[in-house]
């Protein structure tokens, strides 16, 4: 059984309405001990707080079911007592359980290398071990899988078989789709279903878990001036959900601008982006829409890191955003970035290859290490008293002194692509 729902008007679908399908979604189901997988703070607007709450809430009060959840954090940090309260109310701090991505995992197959050089046209050709998080065989009656399809550089389009691959997944297997991709080309895949990346998810989904009891529950939101705006809810157990949320998402979440953009102004709030880990994706998700020779100044006061452990951080610090050719020189030669392959590939998504001027406004770590690792920086406070991200409208902006900028609150609710690199983007890839 499918469930698709998607709203007739642009508010989005109303809560009740939202809840009858998650209620439908367990009808007739004899359920004793459940796992919910649900994505972690940095999702915040994905609607997944609500849904979680309510499955937790139905099946231990109405179904007398054992409930656990583990946060999709992938390469992210566990998260706290605080984002737990306010992403998803008032279930016990208790009941969500940690991925620890280096050292819970199991492998559970290992994808031929035949396969993959099909798949990224040459671009990789080593087979790839596959590892998942053991709790995923803890015995559970059903996994509900929940989450938001959007736009992705690693993937194409978020969600699905990439929230237990990737979010539940190990070191290995993190870091080698992730290398997958960056090699055959983030620019080919954002936006876009059937890329490489996702027919190598799809592959270990078929192959490797076939029989695990996964209900899959995608939501494709928006959340101007922080509102969540639930456009559709799609849940079944085949890929069909994330076909229909794929077809909705790309109407609701790709952006096209008219123009290329000479300054872009991107917002990170500081509560869900504090590494330049998360915050890259002003770069991942503007990066189409950019002017050659143009700016994208990133207001970032929540940033205090790099990387999202010490590990990741001290690489970032180590060999910087210099570009994918630099990068993939350095990747050749030194042995801790082919044993790190997920951030080598971070790297080279984080830069511009020179085509444009990256600058992060930050205030919780200083602007000399800002431009060691190939940014440049700015006086946070300096930067928001000219671009108030309180005042300034999301999309186009004229100054007072007649500068004209493109301001986007929250660069991880979409893709931007400009008109005249619509056709490429179109035809491109997969």
């Amino acid at each position: 059984m499918n469930i698709s729902l998607c709203a007739t008007q642009e508010e989005g679908l109303p809560a009740r309405e939202i809840e009858r399908a998650l209620e439908e979604s367990l009808s007739g189901r004899a359920l004793k001990k459940v796992l919910i997988v649900p994505p972690d703070f940095t999702r915040y607007h994905s609607n997944a707080g609500f849904i979680t709450n309510f499955y937790y809430h139905f099946l231990t009060e109405r179904m007398h079911a054992h409930v656990d959840i583990m946060p999709a954090l992938g390469t992210h940090v566990k998260m706290s007592r605080e984002e737990c309260a306010e992403m998803y109310g008032d279930i016990p701090y208790e009941c969500f359980f940690e991925h620890k991505w280096r050292t819970d995992v199991v492998p559970i197959g290992t994808v031929p290398a035949e396969y993959l050089g099909e798949i990224s046209e040459g671009t990789w050709t080593s087979p790839v071990v596959c590892e998942v998080n053991k709790i995923l065989f803890a015995g559970y009656d059903l996994i509900l899988s929940v989450g938001q399809v959007v736009p992705h550089e690693v993937v194409g389009m978020s969600n699905h078989s990439k929230n237990i691959f990737v979010g539940l997944g190990g070191s290995k297997f993190i870091n080698a789709s992730h290398m997958v991709g960056a090699l055959y080309g983030l620019e080919r895949m954002m936006g876009k279903d059937n890329t490489v990346t996702r027919k190598l998810f799809d592959y270990c989904l078929t192959h490797f878990i076939p029989d695990l009891p996964i209900l899959w529950v995608l939501t494709v939101t928006t959340a101007p001036g922080g509102v969540i705006r639930t456009h559709g809810l799609f849940i079944g157990e085949g890929r069909k959900p994330l076909e229909d949320a794929i077809a909705l998402s790309q109407r609701k979440n790709l952006d096209i601008v008219e123009k290329p953009i000479q300054k872009c102004v991107v917002y990170l709030t500081p509560k869900e982006f504090k590494s330049t880990w998360l915050g890259n994706k002003s770069v991942y998700r503007t990066r189409m829409a950019i002017a050659d020779g143009g700016e994208l100044l990133v207001l970032a006061p929540g940033i205090e890191k790099f990387g999202e452990d010490e590990g990741v951080d001290r690489l970032i610090r180590k060999y910087g955003y210099v570009g994918r050719e630099r990068i993939l020189e350095l990747f050749r030669t030194q042995a801790e970035l082919r044993e790190n392959m997920g951030t080598a590939a971070h790297l080279i998504h984080g830069s511009s290859d020179g085509r444009f001027t990256i600058t992060y406004a930050v205030k919780r770590i200083s602007g000399e290490e800002i431009e060691s690792v190939g940014f440049r920086s700015a006086d946070y406070d300096e930067a928001a008293r000219r671009y108030d991200p309180q005042t300034l409208s999301p999309g186009w902006n004229r100054m007072p002194d007649g500068e004209e900028i493109f301001f986007i609150p929250n660069p991880a609710l979409g893709l931007w692509i400009s008109e005249d690199r619509l056709k490429e983007f179109q035809t491109q890839g997969a």
